[in-house]
């Protein structure tokens, strides 16, 4: 339910006080909206009467953001910015069936993009746009439908499709492997080891696997596999990486497994959304197509 209308400004009263906050100027947002300065003050003003706050502090010729105003500012520049983005999305599909899609980097480019043509092919009317996201996503705040998540199953406030499991092998090049002479896991204690933020714990838990007692564990820090990977090819470290997204490595000879065990994750690939959303047509069409691309693997 939308609140009185009496709190919903204008988008041009809007407009303009997200071009003053922005610009510091009245007359840098008057020439940007193609306005008068008085035109833009008058808005500004009626906003203020609306809302019963100072939202600037007018200094001689220049303004300067209340803390009330710096406040609302962020929040309405992100509201605009979504309008926007809604605006555009229909009207590049103005018969509908777009589907926003947070996807992880390196998943995204190793393994989804490249299969994404099919989807389309067969889905002529839908649209995707995709948007990386390296943090974590929050459906009540991000203007997405759906994310590729990679996690343990359960997700507050997200429903949950399981795509593939994924296993991981410590890779390096092949001069890297002959320089160090690495013939068991003990060995990579005493090397260079590539780490990614996103998996802090990734290393402890392989040397725990193999059965390695290590006291501490340090190295590069990267926060994507792809320039994880490049490292290693390039011969600075050891990285642990999803043997699904360095097959072309692998087969190339570029990057060689260090030792030749794989590790499976603790945790998988999913397709997340919002319960309310689950039932929209391009994601029900596109999680149809993922789950059985994942299946064929």
């Amino acid at each position: 339910m939308l609140p009185s209308r009496r709190f919903l400004p204008s988008i041009s009263l809007l407009a303009a006080f997200e071009a003053v906050a922005r610009t510091g100027s009245v007359t840098a947002a008057a020439r940007e909206l193609d306005l008068t300065q008085s035109a833009v003050s008058r808005q500004i003003k009626a906003l203020e009467v609306q809302l019963g706050a100072e939202l600037f502090l007018r200094e001689r010729q220049t303004v300067r953001l209340t803390l009330a105003g710096d406040s609302y500012a962020r929040e309405i520049r992100e509201a605009l910015r979504r309008i926007s983005s809604a605006s555009l999305n229909l009207r590049a599909n103005p018969h509908g069936g777009t589907l926003n899609l947070a996807i992880l980097p390196t998943f995204g480019t190793r393994w989804l993009a490249p299969r994404l043509g099919r989807f389309l092919d067969q889905n002529p009317g839908v649209t995707i746009n995709l948007v990386t996201r390296l943090s974590s996503f929050d459906f009540r705040l991000d203007s997405i439908d759906a994310a590729i998540h990679f996690g343990h199953p359960h997700r507050p406030g997200a429903e949950l499709t399981f795509l593939m499991s994924e296993k991981t092998v410590a890779a390096c090049s092949p001069a890297f492997l002959r320089q160090h002479g690495i013939t068991k896991a003990e060995d990579l204690l005493d090397i260079p080891l590539l780490h990614l933020t996103t998996r802090p714990d990734a290393w402890e838990r392989w040397f725990a696997d193999n059965g390695v007692a290590f006291q501490n564990v340090h190295g590069m820090l990267f926060d994507q596999f792809a320039t994880a990977a490049q490292a290693a090819i390039t011969g600075l470290g050891v990285a642990l990486l999803p043997t699904f997204l360095i097959q072309d490595e692998l087969k190339r000879g570029d990057l060689v497994a260090a030792i030749g065990r794989e590790v499976e994750s603790s945790e998988s690939y999913y397709l997340a959304c919002p319960p309310e959303r689950a039932d929209y047509g391009p994601l029900s069409a596109f999680r149809g197509w993922i789950t059985a691309e994942a299946k064929a693997g």
